[in-house]
């Protein structure tokens, strides 16, 4: 499965950044996270934190990619699937951004994954887009 999703955010490149890599807190931002334990602090590569999600089994995902004030990737790895997801802000021309959000999921069992939580996989990245859109324009 791949799922892609952009939103463009009236706030500087800086604000929307300091909201996405502070992890701790984006239950404040989307009903699609319930809790996040950081395992590591602060955010950066390599680091890992505990996902807590409605209606999913917690995860632990690891920082594979990091470009402070730029981008971050995490894996979370189960039985036969690794699901990798992408943040990226794309500073615009007139001082806004950009954010870039992508969902990747691969491996034996990611079909057959895909067919029970595709759909609410999907729904919750728009929720994360569309709360970090309001969090950065209305602190």
């Amino acid at each position: 499965m791949h799922f892609e999703f952009s939103v463009d955010i009236d706030a500087t490149p800086e604000t929307v950044w300091n909201l996405l890599k502070d992890v701790e807190r984006w239950p404040d931002m989307t009903a699609s996270i319930n809790r996040v334990e950081p395992l590591d602090k602060p955010i950066a590569l390599s680091s890992r934190a505990r996902v807590h999600q409605p209606k999913l089994r917690a995860a632990i995902w690891t920082v594979t990619e990091f470009e402070e004030n730029k981008t971050f990737t995490w894996e979370s790895r189960s039985a036969g699937v690794t699901t990798t997801a992408a943040h990226e802000i794309v500073p615009k021309p007139d001082g806004t951004v950009s954010v870039h959000l992508t969902l990747d999921q691969k491996g034996p069992m990611a079909p057959i994954l895909s067919l029970f939580t595709g759909h609410l996989a999907r729904r919750y990245v728009t929720m994360e887009a569309n709360g970090l859109k309001s969090k950065a324009e209305h602190p």
